[in-house]
């Protein structure tokens, strides 16, 4: 196979199972995969703490968190920085993807990867959708909760991750004009869709 460098950013419903397709894509294409990960290329890039943006993460409304945090989140370097602010915030983190994908061959879950990296060439952008009755019960198995727990989890992380992407996109989280290909992973299951997606993916790039 061509290992010329390829992008592959997802987006997903919570409970899809869309970090595990995003873990066989990135084996299967030889790609560095970048979830919770890039919370750490951020801090690094920001000089706060991991923490700070694990507790922010996809979430709108970054800055107005920041006044409610204990100070060790925040180096002292940072506190009084004109760039601390909700879209500065947003910029250390697209700057993390952005030097993650000129490094080699990437899968990104979620945090607009897919408008950050728009400019870039070889990419696909992926969403991942599935029946909600499919993931009430794989939430419920996952956090040992009951259905309507898992429902309220569902609505809340859905919530915020629409509101995070569609402030900093401009476009429509879930939406299917936003992707170059939406699937849903409750009809061939996690390695089903993860199958048809690579050999989508090797059809678009040619590899």
């Amino acid at each position: 196979m061509d290992r010329k460098k390829i992008i592959i950013n997802i987006g997903r419903q919570f409970g899809s199972g869309g970090k595990a397709i995003a873990t066989l894509l990135s084996e299967k294409f030889g790609c560095t995969l970048y979830d919770k990960e890039l919370l750490n290329l951020a801090a690094k890039e920001s000089g706060f703490c991991k923490e700070f943006f694990e507790k922010n993460d996809e979430k709108k409304g970054f800055f107005k968190s920041l006044f409610h945090m204990h100070m060790p989140y925040i180096s002292d370097n940072n506190i009084y920085n004109n760039n601390i602010s909700q879209e500065g915030l947003f910029q250390f983190q697209s700057d993390a993807i952005k030097k993650a994908a000129d490094s080699g061959s990437c899968v990104f879950v979620g945090r607009c990867a897919d408008y950050i990296l728009r400019d870039y060439d070889n990419v696909v952008n992926i969403f991942i959708m599935s029946d909600i009755d499919v993931r009430t019960n794989n939430v419920c198995e996952r956090l040992n909760c009951d259905r309507n727990k898992a429902r309220k989890i569902i609505n809340d992380k859905e919530n915020s991750r629409a509101s995070y992407y569609n402030y900093y996109t401009g476009k429509e989280w879930g939406n299917s004009k936003s992707y170059h290909i939406c699937v849903d992973s409750s009809v061939l299951g996690i390695e089903g869709t993860a199958e048809l997606l690579a050999e989508f993916i090797r059809n678009r790039f040619n590899i």
